[in-house]
């Protein structure tokens, strides 16, 4: 089993120490299903929702959670983004 970089022999965490990195570039993807009723989701689909463009919340909501990602995982030092994209794709078929 490899060793984690963040635990020293003692067992405590810290920073690692990324100072003489060279800046790489690199590229990250997550996946999630949104189960629900095939009501509601017909009514997101045909932008009746009465809380509105839901699909446009979704984006926002994915863009935020990947500038936060350094704040949201331990450990994690401040990322540089250059691109956010979210992609959304409805499966009525899955009623999500």
């Amino acid at each position: 089993m490899s060793q984690l970089t963040h635990i020293n022999a003692a067992g405590e965490a810290h920073m690692v120490d990324v100072s003489a990195k060279a800046e790489t570039v690199r590229e990250a993807r997550a996946e999630a299903f949104v189960t629900m009723r095939s009501e509601t989701l017909a009514m997101i689909i045909d932008g009746r929702h009465h809380k509105g463009d839901v699909f446009a919340t979704a984006r926002i909501a994915g863009i935020q959670a990947a500038k936060r990602t350094w704040d949201l995982i331990p450990l994690c030092h401040p990322l540089m983004l250059s691109k956010v994209e979210v992609n959304l794709q409805a499966e009525p078929e899955h009623n999500r």
